[in-house]
């Protein structure tokens, strides 16, 4: 299995505009974590927007951006949900969910109209913000006895990976951060020296410099 250590996202909401026609196009871009996250942004964006005739919308998640989801929300089929997914896997972000309001200028921009239209707002919205990426952290924690600590300490000092001593569920051991691509020769080096193993705690994830 391959693992990504990293991945493109966004730190802070970002709002564009494109206007065709009358109809004006906003683009909205937010950092998000999971799909509740998302459902609740897009329940408030259509209150503070409720005069708006379409508020389509697209989400990617996961760092390979293997969630994938769009609506188009009453636009003809593959109109708008699509055409702003299409942006985002175009530059790579992921954990981003981008919605776009419509107000509606009183003629009918047509099919290729609308694809252009949706795809630019979100499109400028990315422009006024920092696509940044981030190293992706694995946290587990190694049962281990005090009088054996400094063995493993040693192990982890070789993948060059931060750890401290930590008790969890009253259990005396060490909490470590490592890349998902190096878990497997770590795991096999831990079991190799006689400890019982690794437990997963969380992932986190720091921005890359």
């Amino acid at each position: 299995m391959l693992f990504s250590d990293s991945f493109k996202t966004l730190t802070q909401p970002a709002e564009g505009e494109f206007k065709d026609r009358g109809s004006r196009f906003i683009g909205l871009l937010f950092p998000v974590k999971t799909e509740d996250e998302a459902k609740e942004l897009i329940k408030k964006i259509k209150k503070e927007h409720h005069a708006a005739a379409h508020h389509c919308w697209a989400l990617v998640l996961g760092s390979d951006q293997s969630f994938q989801k769009s609506s188009d929300d009453r636009e003809p089929a593959g109109t708008a949900g699509k055409p702003i997914l299409r942006v985002l896997l175009s530059v790579g972000v992921t954990n981003v969910l981008a919605v776009v309001v419509r107000y509606f200028g009183g003629k009918l921009l047509g099919v290729p109209g609308l694809i252009h239209a949706y795809g630019e707002a979100v499109k400028e919205a990315l422009n006024s913000t920092e696509i940044v990426e981030m190293t992706l952290y694995d946290v587990y924690f190694v049962p281990c006895n005090y009088q054996n600590q400094h063995e493993l300490i040693r192990i982890l000092k070789q993948f060059l990976v931060k750890f401290h001593p930590s008790t969890k569920d009253n259990e005396p051991g060490i909490i470590f951060e490592v890349k998902p691509s190096q878990i497997n020769q770590l795991e096999k080096q831990i079991l190799a020296n006689a400890f019982s193993g690794i437990k997963w705690v969380q992932q986190i994830s720091s921005k890359k410099k």
